[in-house]
């Protein structure tokens, strides 16, 4: 199922972390200072292990547009990430890993930054922050 801002359960100050998490990760990508996969792992991060450094972010600073060769896109790569530093289990890892991938295909046809941003970047917030939600909610399901 695709994950939906408005089909989300809420928590007590009104949104669900899901929802927290995505508006977190469009914020940092609208800004301008992170692109897709920083801001995905950035907003993940903050939610599921604070502990973890902001540097830590930087390992995502190569997966940007399809991480200079246009294939994987960058929300999906920080999503893996994000997956990888939360869950220590590889196998369950790799599962949620194959999870996202398969719901991202399910929404956008592709995981190739060049295909998905064929016509332009403008929907690469709405992939960033989906992505984002998405990891989070496989996160508490976890």
């Amino acid at each position: 199922m695709f994950w939906l801002r408005k089909n989300v359960a809420e928590n007590v100050n009104g949104e669900s972390v899901a929802e927290k998490v995505a508006n977190e990760a469009e914020g940092f990508y609208r800004s301008g200072k992170m692109h897709c996969a920083e801001a995905v792992l950035a907003a993940v991060k903050n939610e599921f292990i604070p502990e973890a450094g902001d540097e830590l972010v930087h390992l995502a600073s190569g997966f940007g547009g399809g991480s200079g060769a246009g294939c994987i896109c960058g929300a999906i790569a920080g999503g893996t990430m994000a997956i990888g530093l939360a869950v220590k289990d590889r196998k369950a890892a790799a599962a949620l890993t194959k999870e996202l991938h398969h719901w991202f295909k399910e929404q956008y046809r592709v995981t190739c930054c060049k295909a998905l941003t064929a016509d332009g970047k403008k929907r690469c917030v709405e992939f960033t922050a989906n992505t984002a939600g998405k990891v989070a909610e496989l996160l508490q399901k976890k």
